[in-house]
């Protein structure tokens, strides 16, 4: 680790450890909090109140922690741009949402076109831009890649916003989604430290930010990250996975983002099809396994372990 990646590491711990304190009351003191769905898990409903667009938290740190150590390092940009690009537009669906008191947030189309604009902009900037090859490393080939051709454009669309949506559903028990992202995060650092990249800074940023936002997120939470949080999430997932030139090994060390995204358009297919009946008793998927029984704190462990195996998987097919 060199000392930029560390100095990172330790200001975006600090800054959103720091920052709860601060943070959390006043989401309490503004009334923004979250509610929870009454046909769900019946622990969750304790959870009712609970501070949300706790994602704030992480992603103040971030570019604090991060920005100093920019220079010379412009594989970073992109990532910083789409995780904020993310962010912002989670911002205004949380903000029409526990502010606005509408309970849906941004109609499903405007929360589409926002994506789809940052998307256009990161497409426009990886393929005029960035010089990096747009290739991408076939897993378990030792190092051979694939061109997509035309399809290379349609795929990243396809990639982004099924991470960032992905992500998204995950966040839903305490603690989630900060854990399965901090175990692929650590993938990427793991990838950055074996290429050499310069976007280590970054992402050790994000490590010590999810870190220090997990003081928080951990069960039983003491406020949630929000879509502002898990959108951008996503999107830093996703970046970096590009900025790798390995949007292939999403499918294995974001398996559970992949999971939870199918879980759903599983359930909701199925239930138009069948005009009312379901696959699963709840989804997202971790619903599903709550209400078969298992606690909380044990689904979270569980999708963490199988998430940590999988970045395992994913070092091994890329070495």
């Amino acid at each position: 680790m060199s000392g930029a990646g560390f100095a990172a590491f330790l200001i975006g711990f600090l800054i959103c450890v720091l920052s709860g304190p601060v943070l959390i009351p006043f989401l309490l003191r503004l009334k923004i909090g979250q509610t929870v769905r009454d046909d769900g898990p019946e622990s969750h409903l304790k959870k009712n109140g609970t501070p949300t667009m706790g994602g704030i938290m992480f992603l103040v740190a971030l570019p604090i922690a991060s920005l100093p150590f920019v220079k010379g390092r412009s594989e970073m940009i992109p990532i910083l741009f789409m995780t904020f690009g993310f962010a912002l537009i989670g911002f205004i669906d949380d903000y029409i949402k526990v502010v606005l008191k509408r309970a849906m947030g941004l109609r499903a189309w405007e929360k589409l076109s926002m994506q789809f604009v940052v998307t256009i902009v990161f497409v426009y900037y990886m393929v005029c831009k960035s010089g990096i090859d747009m290739t991408m490393i076939i897993p378990f080939t030792h190092g051979r890649s694939v061109d997509a051709g035309i399809l290379t454009i349609p795929m990243i669309f396809f990639v982004v916003l099924g991470t960032v949506n992905g992500a998204n559903f995950t966040d839903g028990l305490d603690g989630l989604a900060t854990k399965v992202t901090l175990v692929i995060s650590g993938f990427f650092f793991a990838i950055a430290l074996k290429t050499g990249s310069g976007a280590e800074p970054v992402i050790l940023a994000m490590i010590g930010a999810l870190l220090g936002f997990l003081v928080y997120n951990s069960h039983p939470a003491k406020v949630f990250m929000g879509d502002t949080g898990s959108l951008a999430l996503g999107a830093f997932v996703v970046s970096c996975a590009y900025m790798f030139r390995m949007p292939l090994f999403i499918l294995i060390v974001a398996f559970i983002y992949l999971a939870e995204v199918i879980s759903v358009i599983l359930q909701v297919g199925y239930f138009k099809l069948t005009h009312g009946k379901r696959i699963f008793k709840m989804a997202p998927i971790h619903h599903h396994f709550e209400l078969c029984g298992l606690e909380e704190t044990k689904v979270v462990e569980i999708f963490t372990i199988v998430t940590v195996v999988l970045c395992f998987i994913g070092y091994m097919a890329f070495v």
